[in-house]
């Protein structure tokens, strides 16, 4: 299952709480190529057959494929090369790098 960071945790209620934000959005992660590429929204409501996750007050929806491809992994924050910030993944037990 994927682990988030509290870090993570605080990002993702921060960006699925702003004004005119459903009460019960999330932040929504999909892929159609096998996660080659991930698309990051905020979604009012989870899509029919996405997992849900429900961590301290944020939520995560991932459809199937993102959902395989982030099993073992773990969703952090980070800067990148440039310094700039966002997600990123790592597999469990290693350091993280950007997605």
């Amino acid at each position: 299952m994927l682990m988030i960071t509290p870090t993570a945790i605080e990002v993702v209620r921060i960006i699925t709480s702003g004004d005119g934000v459903p009460e019960d959005a999330g932040l929504r992660i999909s892929t159609t190529d096998g996660a080659a590429t991930l698309q990051l929204e905020v979604a009012a409501a989870p899509a029919e057959q996405d997992q849900v996750l429900d961590a301290e007050g944020s939520r995560i929806f991932m459809n199937q494929q993102a959902a395989v491809f982030l099993d073992d992994k773990i969703l952090d924050t980070g800067l990148d090369s440039a310094g700039e910030g966002g997600f990123v993944i790592s597999p469990q037990g290693l350091d993280a790098s950007p997605f």
